[in-house]
């Protein structure tokens, strides 16, 4: 009857962790950052005269997460 039990030769084997570098994270946090930069203005900013895009588009749109976020719209 054989055992359940792992023996050494079976343990599974693990590579060391390897830290990622500032140099390999700053262009992903920069793209990160504009894209969230962008949305909070689209749902924060963009109506009336501060608009970019004419029409209420882009109003409608993000509506909801406007009142979700407690900016005031109407």
């Amino acid at each position: 009857m054989a055992s359940s039990a792992l023996t050494p030769s079976s343990a599974p084997t693990t590579s060391p962790i390897t830290p990622i570098s500032l140099k390999e994270i700053a262009p992903w946090a920069v793209l990160v950052g504009l894209l969230l930069l962008a949305l909070l203005y689209f749902v924060g900013a963009e109506q009336g005269a501060t608009s970019l895009i004419s029409g209420e588009n882009v109003h409608e749109w993000v509506h909801d997460g406007r009142h979700l976020l407690g900016f005031p719209c109407h």
